[in-house]
């Protein structure tokens, strides 16, 4: 345990530094989606895979035996040797708005050990915000501690995140301001500052939460089901689709915010 304690720091820097990098090549094709597309999936794919190459790249370099989450294909054997390690790379995490030339995007990463959640960091390029927690400890934006809202009701101020068919979906009596922003990460990360009570999550997978989980839980904050009840996200460590709507909020407020939402027929 004071090995595996000692390493983490290592492990963290190796993490911050490859999103930095990694950030600076997305830049390179940030805000250049064709002008007669309303979404340039071409460049998407592009900008997507020079990322992933580029972070498989840089694990090879600094940790050969690491393993990375490629395809929802991972080793069920617990072990004590340097594959224990899996990292999660999203390398566009807001897409829409990376190729439209809006700055609410980022890429994240999150390290397993034997498939144990022990850090995440989710990286905004153009703003240069950086969320990071570690498993069972603080969250933090930067050098700055956060946490979820310590509200305990909802008013006519609180300010509920969504996706952008949330209205196709859902019938809401939310008393409050509803918006999407058009990235899920930063709409979790935005909860789990306080600034936002609650954002609503459709169409995910273990991919795309992995490192909302370990930020969301480390800033006192939970996903739970529309219904309140508790999610548990390694039941899609396989990688199937999560097909329902979550919430992300703290514990407080979650049952709270399904009484205002109901599910279209």
């Amino acid at each position: 345990m004071e090995s595996e304690s000692l390493n983490i720091e290592e492990l963290t820097s190796f993490a911050i530094d490859v999103l930095k990098l990694s950030g600076k090549e997305a830049l390179s094709y940030y805000g250049k989606g064709s002008s007669q597309l309303r979404f340039d999936e071409e460049l998407v794919t592009e900008a997507e895979l020079r990322l992933e190459a580029f972070f498989q790249d840089q694990l090879l370099k600094k940790f050969p035996e690491h393993q990375i989450f490629i395809n929802n294909q991972v080793k069920e054997d617990y072990t004590h040797k340097e594959q224990r390690y899996l990292w999660i790379y999203d390398p566009l995490d807001g897409i829409a708005n990376f190729q439209a030339g809006i700055p609410v995007w980022g890429n994240s990463l999150t390290l397993l050990e034997n498939f144990w959640p022990i850090l995440a960091i989710f990286h905004m390029p153009v703003t240069d915000d950086f969320f990071y927690a570690q498993a069972g400890k603080k969250s933090f934006r930067g050098k700055e501690e956060i946490s979820v809202s310590d509200q305990k009701d909802i008013n006519d101020e609180s300010l509920l995140l969504t996706y952008s068919r949330f209205h196709n979906n859902f019938e809401s009596t939310f008393p409050g301001k509803i918006r999407d922003l058009g990235c899920t990460t930063a709409h979790a990360c935005y909860v789990a500052m306080g600034r936002a009570d609650a954002a609503i999550i459709k169409d995910e997978s273990y991919h795309g939460l992995a490192a909302i989980r370990v930020i969301i839980e480390a800033a006192g904050g939970k996903i739970c089901k529309m219904d309140g009840d508790h999610f548990l996200l390694d039941d899609y460590l396989d990688g199937q689709k999560i097909n329902s709507s979550l919430i992300v909020a703290s514990p407080y407020i979650c049952s709270e915010i399904s009484g205002y939402i109901q599910e279209k027929p």
